[in-house]
């Protein structure tokens, strides 16, 4: 196996902060000739060790997705978070899991991070065990923009509030999510509306109600414009389920069973029980000019 260079963290949403420690990872590699890789759990720890869900702002997939498209980094092992794991002492993880399991030659860390058992490790003691081991280690300082300390839990709040626009700026990159498109109730097409229908992934939270200006990316690699319903779409259903449904402007075609990213832009407005189909259809219409205006304004990236 590969001598290798580890990023360690849990990187939910893969923000600016993750960034810097990510970009560190594949320079230190270069450096080396050892191959990047980085080192997460499949669930928050948190979530373990109090039995209480936790939302994340990504799905372990599109944290995966993320670091590959915007690092280029190939391999990202999504370790099981259980017993074992909980209970392995911080200096056992460092010798076991990186140095022999993985060959680890150097290691990369945030200036936060805590690891072991009952988070007894810390960034000092990664730093006092790599040299008693001989390995090289960076511990990246906090990152901030407009003096906010960037982190995950900041960004979960500007997600659930809706400011999708400043949680881009803290993340280096749009809020997405990537999901199998399903089907609907079909309503959409009654008014000529048709959409694609993601489901929200297990665990992860859902922008504030509303619609959105999106963009989505296509399996043949397109993107088209979108607007997004994010909510439980009162003035067509009595259903509680969340839906996030997308329809795609200048598309057609049927996107059933493949797989899409979707990512925030805008918040447009909160969900609304219009009073009939067709003031639904008329306000749907007004998102679609605010979009085509929006991506002429700005652009697409």
């Amino acid at each position: 196996m590969n001598q290798t260079v580890i990023a360690l963290g849990f990187f939910d949403g893969v923000h600016r902060g993750h960034g810097a420690l990510l970009e560190k990872t594949v320079q230190r590699a270069r450096e080396l000739g050892a191959e990047p890789v980085v080192f997460t759990f499949d669930r928050p720890p948190k979530e373990v060790v109090t039995g209480k869900p936790v939302l994340l702002i990504n799905s372990p997939e599109d944290r995966r997705g993320l670091v590959k498209r915007l690092y280029g980094i190939e391999r990202i092992i999504l370790a099981p978070f259980d017993r074992e794991m909980m209970t392995l002492p911080w200096d056992a993880f460092v010798e076991q899991k990186l140095v022999r399991d993985m060959h680890a030659v150097h290691l990369v860390a945030g200036h936060d991070h805590r690891f072991g058992h009952k988070n007894q490790g810390t960034p000092q003691l990664l730093q006092e065990k790599c040299r008693e081991l001989g390995l090289g280690c960076d511990i990246i300082p906090k990152v901030e923009v407009d003096g906010i300390t960037v982190s995950s839990t900041y960004i979960r709040q500007l997600v659930e509030s809706g400011d999708v626009e400043t949680a881009a700026r803290f993340l280096g990159h749009r809020h997405c999510m990537t999901q199998t498109v399903g089907h609907g109730q079909r309503l959409g097409r009654t008014i000529g509306i048709p959409t694609v229908n993601l489901a929200v992934p297990e665990h992860v939270l859902t922008p504030k109600f509303g619609v959105y200006v999106s963009r989505v990316y296509l399996p043949d690699g397109r993107s088209c414009a979108g607007v997004t319903n994010v909510g439980t779409r009162p003035t067509v259903s009595r259903e509680e389920a969340v839906s996030v449904e997308t329809f795609l402007l200048d598309f057609d075609g049927d996107l059933y069973g493949q797989d899409i990213r979707l990512e925030f832009c805008k918040r447009l407005r909160g969900e609304v029980k219009f009073d009939s189909l067709e003031a639904l259809r008329e306000e749907i219409q007004k998102n679609i000019r605010q979009t085509r205006a929006y991506f002429e304004e700005n652009g697409v990236e």
